[in-house]
């Protein structure tokens, strides 16, 4: 494999749509709530976690099954390279 051999990224809309809400937050933090005030879907979380594209932050005390993350320096990488 050459230097310019990269692995191809799928992001689904709602991933997308979730991550690219982390840039403009301080931090990275992302969001629990969607735009239209639902609760994230616990699946789009858990794969961007599994991915590497956003990471636990800390713990929810008032909430402890909400997994409160914040976008990664990968995460960061894949929505840019998905707009260059």
């Amino acid at each position: 494999m050459d230097g310019g051999d990269r692995a191809i990224v799928r992001l689904s809309p709602a991933q997308r749509k979730w991550l690219e809400r982390g840039l403009t937050q301080p931090a990275g933090k992302l969001p629990l709530f969607d735009l239209e005030g639902r609760k994230v879907n616990p699946q789009v979380v858990k794969k961007c976690v599994d991915e590497g594209w956003a990471e636990p932050w800390f713990a929810n005390e008032l909430k402890p099954d909400w997994l409160v993350c914040k976008l990664t320096a990968v995460g960061r990488a894949v929505l840019a390279e998905l707009d260059a």
